[in-house]
């Protein structure tokens, strides 16, 4: 392993530089959430959860240190790889991985391109450029068919083009398990403990799969009866950026990573009914999200799962990546 990312070999509990009351690090890499470093979870009030046995919280992702849940899979798949000093890194996002691998390269000097579909939110565009990664822009949907076209497919070729001379490594989040195995290790355990295993219902939208996929194995382990909840955007052709529709995908082109076979439901929102959402929470409770938590924030309050018991939802970053997006909704 090259110099460059050798402190990502290390073992999140040995990266601290003093005691954890101090709050002083050695790098903001160490800000990474883990089970003894979660991240806060916030219960929705009676003005936005009307239903009285009904309790939902939503844990909010966008207090980790590069902005939201993606900070663990990056986190995780920099540690378990290989980059050789002469190396650059390479990775298709549609904006928080990217965000969160090029902060984290910064952090240890490493060269990062990331490849992004021209319909991502303009706020995670600029913010790659002022983090100084090469932005590859690509006429690609939000919501691909094909994985090996667009920026996946760029990506791809520039990894495997003998033209590169191996120049060019990527994480690959679309089908590493380090991508499942950092939620299985860290937001499983962290919902878990914050609740004291007192958890019905589980609900995260469907993007690359890791997070539902980690997440689920680890609750249903220690109680089979949690249900867990996929949602999904209502039409392949949406504006919710890191989202995937899964319905009617056929197998060659499905998430490999997702693990079906956990999911108890899987509910469609359309971007008005997310959108929506994101903006009532906001005005109502004061919790500005990402139109992401909007649309599973409506999957968990109106659908027709029964109104009892204590509901967890992934609020997966927040709203600082959306306003123009959420300008034709205000």
């Amino acid at each position: 392993m090259g110099a460059a990312l050798e402190y990502f070999s290390r073992e999140p509990a040995s990266r601290s530089a003093s005691e954890p009351s101090e709050r002083v690090y050695d790098s903001i890499v160490d800000l990474a959430p883990s089970p003894d470093n979660p991240t806060p979870m916030v219960r929705l009030s009676r003005r936005v959860n009307p239903h009285d046995d009904y309790e939902v919280l939503l844990k909010l992702e966008g207090m980790n240190p590069f902005g939201s849940i993606k900070d663990r899979t990056a986190l995780y798949m920099l540690r378990g790889l290989q980059i050789e000093s002469n190396q650059a890194l390479v990775e298709p996002s549609a904006g928080n991985t990217g965000i969160a691998l090029a902060a984290m390269a910064n952090a240890q000097g490493t060269p990062i391109e990331i490849a992004v579909p021209n319909g991502t939110p303009e706020e995670k565009k600029a913010m790659l450029r002022f983090l100084g990664a090469e932005l590859i822009e690509v006429e690609d949907e939000l919501c691909p068919l094909f994985p090996s076209e667009g920026a996946r497919g760029v990506v791809k070729s520039m990894v495997e083009s003998e033209a590169y001379n191996g120049k060019y490594v990527s994480p690959n989040q679309y089908e590493s398990d380090l991508n499942v195995e950092a939620h299985y290790r860290t937001t499983g355990p962290e919902i878990w403990k914050q609740t004291k295993g007192e958890v019905d219902v589980f609900f995260a939208a469907i993007g690359t799969g890791g997070t539902i996929s980690g997440v689920g194995r680890f609750l249903k382990e220690r109680n089979p009866d949690i249900r867990i909840i996929g949602v999904e955007p209502a039409t392949r052709h949406h504006s919710l950026s890191g989202m995937k529709r899964i319905t009617g995908l056929p197998d060659e082109h499905f998430p490999s990573i997702l693990d079906r076979d956990l999911l108890d439901d899987l509910i469609s929102v359309t971007d008005e009914e997310a959108y929506k959402a994101g903006i009532e929470v906001a005005r109502k409770d004061g919790v500005m999200v990402g139109p992401t938590t909007g649309a599973v924030m409506h999957a968990a309050l109106h659908s027709y799962l029964p109104k009892s018991g204590k509901a967890v939802l992934i609020s997966a970053d927040n709203s600082s990546k959306y306003i123009s997006t959420y300008a034709k909704y205000l």
